[in-house]
């Protein structure tokens, strides 16, 4: 038992340390700037059920999915990577498309759709579920014992629960700070994502020249 609540920790700690709701707040109030409060409810539910579904589906099959589509985690990290550089590109320099500043002419329910999109990619896949927290999910679930995978994939949801309330409470912030506080910090976020991309990007590479040497 002792050794199930020390494992339960480590778990939780270590996905607290590579999710980082604190950190992907700033992140999620970039995204959803200028949505309505029920939107923004709705993306940040979205998406940490998204990343909690694919995290859950990791962990418990997870090699056998790498291994079925012949995929590497390299390769999830490299093309995670550029997508997250491209996504953060457009947001430095101002080039947002109609899911992150909807206009006015299009259908409420059309924004609503086209904001959901972004709880998809990036909040979901890569920001919470990337490469790093699936192959952190995997190896805390390949211990033997099924009580080690039901432990990750309860600590993984607690971390999701909490992830929520930081976004949801995100919003008080928006309002605190303004549009054009928002703005500069779209602009951050952008900054931040491009280097987070690039960091993904390089460690596939590196890893990829790796196993081919």
């Amino acid at each position: 038992m002792k050794e199930l609540i020390l494992h339960a920790v480590t778990v939780f700690m270590g996905f607290f340390a590579i999710m980082n709701p604190i950190a992907n707040t700033p992140v999620f109030l970039g995204l959803t700037a200028g949505y309505d409060k029920s939107t923004v409810r709705a993306v940040a539910l979205r998406s940490v059920g998204l990343a909690f579904l694919i995290v859950t589906i990791f962990a418990v099959s997870g090699k056998l999915i790498f291994d079925l589509f012949g995929i590497t985690l390299y390769a999830l990290r490299i093309t995670g990577g550029i997508l997250v550089v491209q996504i953060g590109f457009h947001m430095l320099q101002g080039q947002t498309s109609s899911v992150q500043s909807p206009a006015k002419d299009i259908d409420k329910q059309a924004q609503q759709k086209a904001a959901l999109g972004v709880a998809v990619s990036p909040l979901a896949m890569p920001i919470m579920a990337g490469p790093g927290t699936i192959a952190t999910a995997m190896n805390f679930a390949a211990a033997p014992g099924r009580g080690e995978v039901i432990i990750t994939v309860i600590a993984f949801g607690l971390l999701c629960l909490i992830t929520y309330g930081w976004f949801v409470r995100g919003e008080k912030i928006a309002k605190l700070v303004g549009p054009s506080a928002i703005d500069v910090i779209t602009k951050m976020m952008g900054l931040i994502l491009a280097v987070v991309g690039m960091q993904m990007f390089i460690e596939g590479v590196a890893q990829a020249i790796q196993s081919f040497s």
